[in-house]
């Protein structure tokens, strides 16, 4: 049985809760050196790890009511996981990894966009932050189309990234009108 479980949807993107079975899917997404490369670990990852990665978003859904999700297109295929979790005790991380054949069609930034309006219209928190491998400017991109603010570098598992952060009223760069 699929759950299905709708949580955001825009014209091209839905965003929904993964199903216990997916641990292959996520493999899969994770399998090559180009959709790895920049990951913290930057090695294709195994069915355990999909699986260890797929029980802790289970336990953030339940505990904070927001994770990283399967990213299906509008017909319903895979095509990545995008979502925004806690990170560390105080605040939280916007992130996203996309299947390789649909780079380049603007969905990272349709993605990442509808996110921030759906975290802040959630009220989650005030603000949340993302960050790339100084290396991956194509992120970079998306982080500062959506209006997010670089700031300090964070230093993750011996790389010093690259760190943005997008505050309430500020998507796109532009406060909103209250």
């Amino acid at each position: 049985m699929t759950s299905k479980r709708l949580i955001l949807e825009t014209p091209r993107l839905r965003f929904v809760m993964w199903d216990e079975g997916d641990a292959a899917l996520l493999r899969q997404l994770h399998s090559s050196m180009a959709t790895t490369r920049y990951l913290p670990d930057n090695t294709p990852w195994s069915l355990d790890k999909a699986e260890q990665r797929l029980r802790g978003w289970f336990a953030e859904q339940a505990r904070d009511g927001t994770t990283k999700y399967k990213l299906l297109a509008a017909d319903g295929s895979f095509i990545g996981r995008a979502g925004i979790s806690r990170f560390g005790s105080d605040q939280f991380e916007l992130g996203y990894s996309l299947r390789e054949e649909v780079w380049g069609k603007g969905l990272a930034t349709e993605a990442a966009s509808a996110l921030a309006g759906w975290f802040f219209s959630g009220e989650f928190a005030s603000s949340f932050i993302a960050f790339t491998h100084p290396e991956n400017v194509a992120s970079q991109r998306v982080l500062r189309k959506i209006g997010m603010r670089e700031r300090a570098p964070i230093l993750i598992d011996g790389v010093l990234d690259t760190a943005y952060e997008l505050t309430a009223g500020m998507q796109s760069g532009k406060p909103s009108a209250s």
